[in-house]
C-alpha cells in the first residue's frame, strides 16, 4: 500500500536541537491523511477533526494536545497512521476545561489502529484521575480489520474503551458524543454510553452497515433507514439531538457545556492563577457563523444547514503552543537560559528548578547535604505549593569524600527522595519530576550498602503515593532509574519530555556491546567466526539501530509520554499539567506495602 506523504515518515540525520525540523514534522503529522483526504471530507460538507477542534474549543484559548506522535514511523506497510488516526486533547470550552477525543476520518476512514485504542484509553484515563468531562467527536469506519487481531480482544484494547464509558460515567464524570459520520459495529457503544448524543444529518450509527445486514439476514435496506439521524431520532430514541451539519453539532455541543456545574478549576489556587494567565478568553465565543441554534421543539436544529467554506483564512486556527505570561512575550524568553540544560555535559539542577517555579518562590530544599546526586524540596508554581524531586546532573561529593556521579541514584539518594514523597503526601502536595537519569549505582560497595533495598523502597513509595504525579523527562531515562524518578508505569497524571529524552533499558554503547556479545555468540554456535572489520560493522549496526529506538519518538509513537515540548516552553507547559492535576486530589491517606529496612 503507498504511503501519503504526510504520514509521519522518517527524516534521517535530524537533530533533537533543530527547532525547525521537529515544526515541520509536526505540520505534516497535523495534516492527517493528507491533503486530498481534506479534500474529499470537505466535499462531504464535513470538517476534520482538526477543524471541528477550532470551532469547538473557546477562540483565542490553547489546546493541549496529548499524543501527538502516536504511531510515529508505525504501521508503514499500511500507510502509516498519522497521530494514530485519532485526535486528543485538553480544550477550553464555555471557559471549562475538557477531553477532547476527535476521530480524524482522512485517515483510513478514522479506523482504529492498536496504537488508536492505546491513544483513547490514554485520553480516558487523564479525564477520569482529573476529573475533566469528555467530548467525543465520532466520525469512525471502526476497526482497521487487517489489524484486527491486536485490537479487539485484550484488556487494552477496543472493548476496554467502552468499560471505561461505563466506569466514567458511574464516577459522575459527564460524557457528550457527537456523530459527525460514520459510527458503526461494536464502535457505535461509545457514544451511546454517554450522557447526550448528538447527530448529524447524513451520519450512520448501526451495528451492521447495508452490506453486511444484506450478507447476514439477506434483508434490503437504505443506510438512513437503517441508522440514519432522522431514524434515531424519531423511531430508536437513540440520540438526543439530530443537528443538520458539523457547524450547528458543534454550536449545539457548547451550549450543552455551558450547564455543567462549575468545576473545580475556579476553587483550586492554581486554576485561579492559571485563568488569569491564560485559561479563558475575557468572554465566551460568539456563535459559529454567527448563526444561533433554534429548536422546533423535536431535539434538532430547523435552520437551513451552513455551508462550509473550506478556504483556509475562513477557519479558526488551533494554538498548539501555550501562551506565555504577558509580561514576557515568547519572543522575550530568554532561549539561552534553557538551551544549556540541552547543551552543557554537567549542570546544577537547581538552576533549572529555578526557571520553572514561581519568580518569588524559595525553594525550600531538603537535606541538601545528603543523598547530593538527587536534589528534592518544596516550591510554589503558579501559587500552588509542589515537591519537587530532581536529577543532580553534576558530580557531587559526600561528607566522606566519596565521588558521586550526577544523573545516578545511590543508596542515600535513593533513601532521601522515598522520604521525602511520603513526607509530600502527608502535606497533600503534588509532586512534580525532573528526570535525566542513567540508573542505580552497581558494583561490590553499592550491593554490600544495600542498594536492591533501597531501590525498591523507593519504588514502594511511588507506586503508593496518593498526591497528583507530574514528570518531565529533560534527558536520559534509562533502565530502573526510569521507575524510581516516576515514568509512566507508576501513573503520572501527565508525562512530558524534551526532544533531548532518551528511553531505554540502558545506554547505546553498552547495549551495543552487550547485543554484540550475544550475536557472536550465536554465530560462533553456527560455525561462523567473523573478522575484525565485520566485527565493526555488525557493532555500528546495532549500536545505530538500538539508539533509533531510543529516540523519544519512538517511546512518544508508543505513547510512552503525553507531550514532547520544547525547553523554553517547560514553565507554562507544567503551569498548565499542574492547573489539570490540581482538579482532583485524593483525601485517602498513603499506604505503603513492606518496607526492606
Amino acid at each position: 500500500m503507498a504511503e501519503s506523504p504526510e504520514a509521519g515518515k522518517k527524516i534521517e540525520n535530524d537533530s533533537p536541537l533543530d527547532l525547525a525540523n521537529w515544526q515541520q514534522q509536526e505540520i505534516r503529522i497535523r495534516l492527517g491523511g493528507g491533503q486530498d483526504a481534506i479534500r474529499r471530507q470537505h466535499e462531504k460538507n464535513r470538517l476534520t477533526a482538526r477543524e471541528r477542534i477550532a470551532h469547538f474549543i473557546d477562540q483565542g484559548t490553547f489546546f493541549l494536545e496529548i499524543g501527538l506522535w502516536a504511531s510515529w514511523n508505525m504501521y508503514r506497510d499500511w500507510g502509516g497512521a498519522p497521530s494514530a488516526g485519532v485526535v486528543t486533547g485538553i480544550g477550553i470550552v464555555q471557559q471549562k476545561r475538557i477531553m477532547i477525543i476527535a476521530n480524524d476520518a482522512t485517515v483510513k476512514a478514522g479506523s482504529f489502529f492498536p496504537m488508536t485504542c492505546k491513544k483513547v484509553l490514554r485520553a480516558q484515563r487523564i479525564a477520569m484521575e482529573n476529573s475533566l468531562p469528555l467530548v467525543y467527536l465520532v466520525d469512525s469506519a471502526g476497526v482497521f480489520l487487517p489489524l484486527q487481531d491486536e485490537i479487539f480482544p485484550d484488556e487494552d484494547d477496543f472493548g476496554r474503551i467502552f468499560r471505561n464509558n461505563a466506569v466514567i460515567s458511574a464516577k459522575r464524570i459527564p460524557q457528550f458524543a457527537a456523530i459527525m459520520g460514520n459510527c458503526v459495529a461494536g464502535g457505535g457503544y461509545l457514544p451511546v454510553l454517554c450522557d447526550h448524543l448528538l447527530m448529524t444529518e447524513g451520519s450512520g450509527l448501526y451495528l451492521a452497515g447495508p452490506a453486511l445486514v444484506k450478507a447476514a439476514i439477506g434483508q434490503t435496506v437504505d443506510s438512513e433507514t437503517l441508522g440514519g439521524a432522522s431514524m434515531h431520532a424519531s423511531i430508536s430514541g437513540t440520540i438526543d439531538f439530530r443537528e443538520k451539519d458539523d457547524l450547528n453539532c458543534l454550536q449545539r455541543l457548547r451550549q450543552l457545556i455551558t450547564h455543567l456545574p462549575e468545576l473545580s478549576d475556579s476553587t483550586n489556587e492554581i486554576g485561579k492563577i492559571a485563568g488569569n494567565l491564560f485559561l479563558v478568553p475575557s468572554q465566551s465565543s460568539p456563535p459559529l457563523n454567527g448563526e444561533t441554534v433554534s429548536d422546533d421543539g423535536t431535539g434538532h436544529n430547523k435552520e437551513k444547514s451552513t455551508t462550509l467554506d473550506s478556504h483556509p483564512s475562513s477557519q479558526p486556527e488551533i494554538a498548539y503552543l501555550p501562551p506565555v505570561d504577558v509580561s514576557t512575550p515568547r519572543n522575550k524568553i530568554d532561549k539561552a537560559k534553557w538551551d544549556k540544560f540541552v547543551t552543557s555535559p554537567e549542570y546544577d539542577v537547581r538552576e533549572l528548578i529555578e526557571l520553572i517555579i514561581d519568580e518569588n518562590s524559595p525553594f525550600d530544599e531538603v537535606k541538601q547535604e545528603y543523598g547530593q546526586t538527587i536534589v528534592c524540596g518544596y516550591a510554589h508554581l503558579g501559587g500552588q505549593t509542589i515537591g519537587i524531586v530532581a536529577n543532580q546532573h553534576q558530580r557531587c561529593k559526600t561528607a566522606s569524600g566519596m565521588l558521586q556521579y550526577g544523573s545516578v541514584i545511590y543508596v542515600d539518594s535513593a533513601d532521601k527522595t522515598a522520604r521525602f514523597i511520603m513526607d509530600c503526601n502527608q502535606l497533600r502536595c503534588p509532586l512534580l519530576f525532573l528526570q535525566n537519569v542513567n540508573g542505580f549505582m552497581v558494583g561490590k560497595q553499592m550491593e554490600q550498602s544495600g542498594i536492591i533495598r533501597a531501590g525498591a523502597a523507593l519504588v514502594n513509595v511511588i507506586s503508593n503515593s496518593v498526591v497528583p504525579k507530574i514528570t518531565l523527562i529533560t534527558g536520559g531515562s534509562f533502565g530502573a532509574g526510569n521507575y524510581a524518578m516516576c515514568g509512566k508505569a507508576f501513573d503520572p497524571r501527565l508525562i512530558y519530555a524534551w526532544p533531548t529524552a532518551r528511553y531505554a533499558v540502558m545506554g547505546g554503547e553498552q547495549a551495543a556491546n552487550t547485543l554484540l556479545d550475544i550475536t557472536l555468540a550465536s554465530l560462533k554456535r553456527a560455525g561462523q567466526n567473523p573478522e575484525a572489520d565485520e566485527l565493526i560493522a555488525l557493532k555500528a549496526k546495532v549500536k545505530s539501530a538500538y539508539e533509533e529506538q531510543m529516540d523519544i519518538r519512538h517511546g512518544a509513537a508508543r505513547l510512552w509520554v503525553d507531550r514532547i515540548i520544547q525547553p523554553e516552553d517547560t514553565r507554562m507547559e507544567l503551569l498548565h499539567a499542574l492547573a489539570i492535576a490540581c482538579r482532583a486530589i485524593s483525601d485517602q491517606p498513603m499506604r505503603v506495602g513492606v518496607l526492606q529496612v
